[in-house]
Formats: C-alpha cells, sequence, structure tokens
C-alpha cells in the first residue's frame, strides 16, 4: 500500500488519502511533470484472494481505465492516464474538490426538487454522451455523483461499467452494482443496458428527494434484490414538478423509459419550470430479436398477480430483455403479461439470492465513493426554507403566489417581436443590480421587476424589505433557459438565511429586462 510521498509512476507524488471503497483507494497527489493536482485510484485487493482473482481484479482494473478514458465530458470525471505501481494498475484521474450527493443526503437530508432536478440534467448529459460512446455505468447511486461548487455535477466510478461489445472480466455470476439502486431486470439477472441506467438515475434522484430509494434499503440483500425485481415502489410524495419525470424512469419495463437523451429534457424542463413532456411508452428504445436474448416462454400467468406503480396502466413485473438503441420500434407490442407463474418467480428469486450474496461478497459497503476524490469537508447544502420564503423581491401574497407558481414561458411574458431577445449577459446583469439595490433602494428595484410581482403592490412589497437588514448573492447566478437560479443569504435580526431562488425573467415592451416571477426551493 502506497503512503504519503511516495511517487508513482516517476511523476505522480502522493499527498493524503481521500476516499476509499470496497475495489480502491484514492489519493490526491500532484503531476509533477504537469505541475497539477490529479486523484490517483490504487487497486485494493481483498483478503484471501487467489492468483487468479488477483489477475481478474487486475483486469478489471485496466478495463476500468480503458472504458472511462473514452468518455470525455464536463459532467464526468475524466482518466487522463494508467499506470503501475509494484506491478498493481492505478488510475489517473481529475481532481474535483466535492462532496457527494449521499453526503448531502446523509447530512443535509432530503433536497429541494429543483436542485435535484439541476444536478440530474447534468448527470443525464454526461450519461447520454456515454450512452452514444457504447459505456452502461451499471453502478448509479448517489455516491457516484459528486458535487463541486455551483452545485457542479460530476459522475464517476466507471469501475463496473461495461462497454457494450467489451470482453467482461467479472467472474460468472457475480452482480456488478448497488442492490438498491438496481433496474428490476438487472435483479433479475439480466445483462445492464442504457436503459438501466436511466432507472438507476431515477433511483438516484427519487432518493434524493425522497430519502432514501424506491425499494427502500435493507441489510438482508437477498429480500432486497426480490423487492427491485418486483419492480413495486410507492410514488414520489414530495416531488412536487419532478414527480412525472421521475415516474417515466422508473417504468418496471425497461422499453418502456425515456432514453438517457430524453431524460436529459425531461429534468431540464422542471429546471425551466416548464410543463414536463411524456414520452409514450416504447417510444426510445426496442427489443432485440428473439435469437439474441432466448428465454422460455411464460405460461399464463396466475390470477392475482400483482400490478406496479408507473403512470400508465397495462405494466406488468415481467422486466423485457436487455434493450438496445437505434432500430425502430414495433408498430404493435402485444400485451405484457402482468405475472409469472409461481415457479418462475421460486427461480428468479433463487437467482437473486445468488447474485446478492456474491454482490455483497464483491463489492462490501455501497456508500462510499471509489473512483474520484472527496474533500474532507462536504459543501454544505442549501437549508430548508426560512421565515422570508415568500420571495427575494417582495412578501408573498395570494397575488403572488399564484403567479409565482406558473411555469415561466416566453410565451406568457411581456414581450415584443420588435425587440431583440436579451442575452445572458443582459439577464444576470438584472438580477445582480436589483440584489444590489435592495433593500436600500426600494424605488429603484421597484422598477426592475415586471407585472406578476408588482400586482402584490409597492406598500407590501416595502414592508417586507423594512423586515431584512441585507441580503447578497452567494456565488454566480445561473442562466437555466429563461430562468436565473440565484443562492441569496439574507440577514435578518442579525440571523443569516441561505434560501435557493429561482427567478422567471422577461422583457417590457420597452425592451427592458425585468424579474418577473421568483419561486424560493
Amino acid at each position: 500500500m502506497s503512503a504519503e510521498g511516495r511517487l508513482i509512476a516517476g511523476r505522480y507524488r502522493l499527498q493524503q488519502k481521500i476516499g476509499s471503497g470496497a475495489m480502491g483507494v484514492v489519493w490526491q497527489a500532484i503531476d509533477e511533470r504537469l505541475h497539477r493536482t490529479v486523484a490517483v485510484k490504487q487497486l485494493l485487493l481483498q483478503p484471501g484472494y487467489t492468483p487468479e482473482e488477483t489477475e481478474e481484479a487486475r483486469q478489471r482494473s485496466m478495463r476500468e481505465g480503458r472504458i472511462a478514458a473514452r468518455l470525455q465530458h464536463q459532467h464526468a470525471i475524466a482518466v487522463f492516464d494508467v499506470a503501475e505501481d509494484e506491478g498493481q494498475p492505478v488510475l489517473i484521474m481529475e481532481y474535483l474538490p466535492s462532496t457527494s450527493l449521499a453526503s448531502v443526503i446523509d447530512e443535509h437530508g432530503v433536497q429541494p426538487a429543483l436542485r435535484v432536478a439541476h444536478i440530474g440534467v447534468q448527470v443525464a448529459g454526461a450519461l447520454a454522451a456515454a450512452h452514444m460512446a457504447g459505456i452502461v455505468h451499471r453502478d448509479l447511486k448517489p455516491g457516484n455523483i459528486l458535487l463541486g461548487e455551483q452545485d457542479l455535477a460530476k459522475i464517476t466510478d466507471f469501475g463496473i461499467s461495461r462497454a457494450i461489445g467489451d470482453v467482461a472480466v467479472t467472474k460468472s455470476g457475480i452482480l456488478a452494482g448497488t442492490p438498491a439502486y438496481l433496474a428490476p431486470e438487472v435483479a433479475l439477472g439480466r445483462d445492464p443496458a442504457p436503459a438501466s441506467d436511466v432507472f438507476s438515475l431515477g433511483s438516484t434522484l427519487y432518493a434524493a428527494i425522497e430519502g432514501g430509494p424506491p425499494f427502500g434499503t435493507d441489510e438482508n440483500a437477498i429480500s432486497l434484490l426480490h423487492r427491485v425485481a418486483r419492480g413495486q415502489f410507492d410514488p414520489p410524495r414530495q416531488a412536487g414538478p419532478m414527480t412525472p419525470a421521475l415516474m417515466q424512469m422508473l417504468r418496471p419495463d425497461p422499453v418502456d423509459r425515456p432514453t438517457m437523451a430524453q431524460t436529459r429534457d425531461l429534468l431540464q424542463a422542471v429546471v425551466d419550470g416548464r410543463q414536463v413532456p411524456n414520452f409514450a411508452p416504447g417510444g426510445g428504445w426496442t427489443r432485440p430479436a428473439p435469437q439474441a436474448a432466448p428465454a422460455p416462454p411464460a405460461p399464463p400467468p396466475p390470477s392475482g398477480g400483482g400490478t406496479l406503480h408507473a403512470p400508465q396502466g397495462g405494466m406488468g413485473t415481467n422486466p423485457s430483455p436487455p434493450t438496445r438503441v437505434g432500430a425502430a420500434a414495433p408498430a404493435a407490442a402485444p400485451e405484457r403479461r402482468r405475472s409469472k407463474t409461481v415457479a418462475l418467480w421460486f427461480v428468479a428469486i433463487a437467482v437473486a439470492a445468488l447474485v446478492g450474496i456474491m454482490a455483497v461478497n464483491a463489492f462490501g459497503a455501497s456508500g462510499q465513493d471509489r473512483s474520484a476524490p472527496r474533500p474532507s469537508t462536504p459543501a454544505p447544502a442549501p437549508p430548508p426554507a426560512p421565515s422570508p420564503t415568500t420571495t427575494s423581491a417582495a412578501p408573498t401574497t395570494s397575488a403572488a403566489a399564484t403567479s409565482s407558481a406558473e411555469p415561466t414561458t416566453s410565451s406568457s411574458e411581456p414581450t415584443t417581436t420588435s425587440k431583440e431577445k436579451p442575452t445572458k449577459k443582459d439577464l444576470l446583469a438584472t438580477v445582480e443590480k436589483y440584489y444590489e439595490l435592495v433593500p436600500d433602494d426600494l424605488d429603484e428595484a421597484w422598477k426592475l421587476l415586471g407585472p406578476k410581482l408588482r400586482a402584490q403592490g409597492k406598500d407590501d412589497y416595502e414592508a417586507f424589505w423594512k423586515t431584512i437588514d441585507d441580503v447578497e448573492i452567494v456565488g454566480d447566478p445561473v442562466l437555466s433557459g429563461s430562468n436565473v437560479v440565484v443562492k441569496l443569504q439574507f440577514t435578518k435580526d442579525g440571523k443569516k438565511i441561505k434560501e435557493m431562488h429561482v427567478l422567471g425573467m422577461a422583457q417590457t415592451e420597452d425592451g427592458e429586462v425585468v424579474i418577473n416571477t421568483d419561486r424560493s426551493t
């Protein structure tokens, strides 16, 4: 095992250990040739490995580097190099000062739906690129999503992902993945596919909003895998605008799920405050030819078979075979059976039990980040909304609450076709100017509000701001469609309170940019 100060591959100087998992230890290091900070992941062999298993672990690590290096995306941790140290492979990766989404949930509890959607958009973009490159992640979970400054999200740990067409080196019978976030078809022993990543991402975002994965947690891996295989879960209760997106991502049949690119569009609609599109079942994926996934035909289903919680009816508990992208969808799919025979379920339970035991032995604890660094002090998440949860621009009256709940779209704003569309610089400048004016110069600040926020009246507006000692923007505002997402720190009676706000921007007939709606999350 390497120690602080050691030089790896003649150029990477280890500084401090920053993470560990079932398959590796991650160090912060300095690349002395390029003078940059990197993360070095060393292969961690389990005690009692046979020579054959040791060689298999080496191959898996080399394969991790080969696969991950193929993916270059701004929201995926980059792999720079694969080196060796004392005969053991090590991965040289991008260093991101960050904390995992799992740590944020553990320390701060459930997260606002809008924040989760913003994180999901970034991760879905990276995974869509991975799928285009023929890479399936296989182990999406909160511990593998890293959050940097301003909620910059990056997906990590492609260590047990699989490149389509690459030679598998995981020994037969070992299930790669964290059971609580697996797709039903994977829990039943089928090969992971891009549609499986969609389900796992949905489970991850569900956990961030609801406080736990759809199928719950259970120390008994066999029991948990059984629940996952059945695909039954309670619909989200706190997701609000995220509910339609989550229910599409968590459809039990992989053929019915949106593609990862469509998933990104669903989540972007949530961030923008637009209506979430509904992708028809079967519109994004197709089943492989029958000979590609041989399976014994299911006999007639028994009476009393369970149904699944899903947005559309007619979806049973029979997961589909592995899916593929690119072929045309069949014109008419036969009606899916709602349940399997008792005998087939016994087989499924036995398979789930076997792979569950092997998964636990192979991968150990699943909550640790395994391929990228995390700082010792995680970045804080926004606290629950405090007393000034009306809006940052004005107190919430019934009129303001009604207008701010409406989605902000270009068609609803007071714009004119004769004016040029405001630039990103214009929108952000208006927001920054507004928060420089309040609470001291309310007359000038009032001029930067649109008709929806002005509808509550200037007297109430001024009464609210007289209760606020100071307000400032934390970090940089982020443009998302026609909205600006901004984190604010209010000072009231000597106490500092942070909130995340989504500001709907508009343009007046005179071409001036104004803040028309304000939602706190």
